[in-house]
């Protein structure tokens, strides 16, 4: 990678050389990056981002490593582990809230909310990613999504600097805001999100009846979460399953029996393997219900289709 010295000079010791993602992603695949750092803070990944832009050098911001899937050739740009997890809960004019850096992880800020008698973001309960990427992707589950939620979003924006954005400027639509469909532009840096008092039994009693239905009805196994987004008026699983799919498999990675929107890496599987499964599942919904099935996560690297 070029600028490597310089590199070694800004991190430090922070930064690790030659690091298969495979290691830091749910769907255990991806090959190498060429380098890789973390950042402890929003403050630090604040730093770094402006850094690396000021100098052209190409970078990703990793979450937990879910909802992207990385090529096997690997990426040539360094990678920013966003270890920004600190959060605290507080009231906003009236209102209680939680203030959370982009690392911080969902099941986490759930959970200390549920212990604190806070409710409204039990919806979130189950979702494995960090709030980073729940607020770039408008990540949902049981009915509610992150529009519902978001208060202001803290971004540093390529072109524009230092933004506070709020729901109706992050213009979210189904699993989609105005920065993911921009990518690169932007890096979220923490948030605020809204809750309500609640009885903490009875959050506690939805947290688990989301995780029993999780347990019913989503595999297990490493994988990178939903493929498809689910289509208006229907079920990316549901199509998938109907177009005769459920538990086709390409090497080492298999369209899941429990539900054909997952797929699952036996642990032999590589990169290519779910994007090939990815392109037969399109060609074959589409050809049999005339649905074009439009990817939820992001692809990152070059690819064979």
């Amino acid at each position: 990678m070029k600028n490597l010295e310089q590199l070694r000079q800004h991190f430090g010791a922070r930064l690790q050389e030659n690091i298969r993602m495979a290691g830091l992603t749910t769907s255990r695949v991806g090959g190498p990056a060429a380098c890789v750092a973390s950042c402890s803070s929003a403050a630090e990944l604040a730093a770094d981002v402006q850094y690396l832009w000021q100098h052209d050098i190409p970078l990703q911001v990793l979450g937990s490593g879910s909802n992207i899937l990385v090529s096997d050739q690997g990426v040539d740009r360094v990678i920013l582990q966003n270890k920004a997890k600190k959060f605290i809960f507080e009231t906003l004019e009236d209102q209680p809230v939680v203030n959370a850096e982009s690392g911080a992880t969902l099941i986490t800020i759930v959970r200390e909310a549920a212990q604190k008698g806070y409710d409204d973001l039990v919806w979130a309960s189950t979702i494995p990613g960090t709030l980073g990427g729940a607020v770039y992707g408008n990540a949902g589950a049981h009915g509610a999504e992150m529009s519902c939620n978001l208060v202001m979003a803290e971004i540093l924006h390529r072109e524009k600097g230092m933004l506070s954005m709020n729901a109706e400027q992050m213009q979210y639509a189904y699993r989609s805001s105005i920065l993911k469909r921009s990518p690169g532009s932007a890096v979220i840096l923490s948030a605020v999100l809204s809750l309500r008092p609640g009885d903490p039994q009875e959050i506690k009693a939805a947290i688990q009846a989301n995780a029993d239905k999780r347990r019913l009805t989503q595999p297990s196994g490493s994988s990178y979460g939903s493929t498809f987004k689910n289509p208006a008026g229907d079920s990316a699983g549901r199509l998938i399953e109907a177009a005769g799919l459920k538990g086709t498999r390409i090497g080492g990675v298999e369209i899941s029996t429990l539900h054909a929107n997952f797929m699952i890496n036996d642990g032999t599987g590589c990169a290519q393997d779910y994007r090939n499964l990815m392109l037969m599942a399109q060609k074959a919904v589409f050809e049999k219900f005339g649905v074009k099935l439009e990817l939820e996560i992001e692809l990152i690297g070059k690819w064979q289709d």
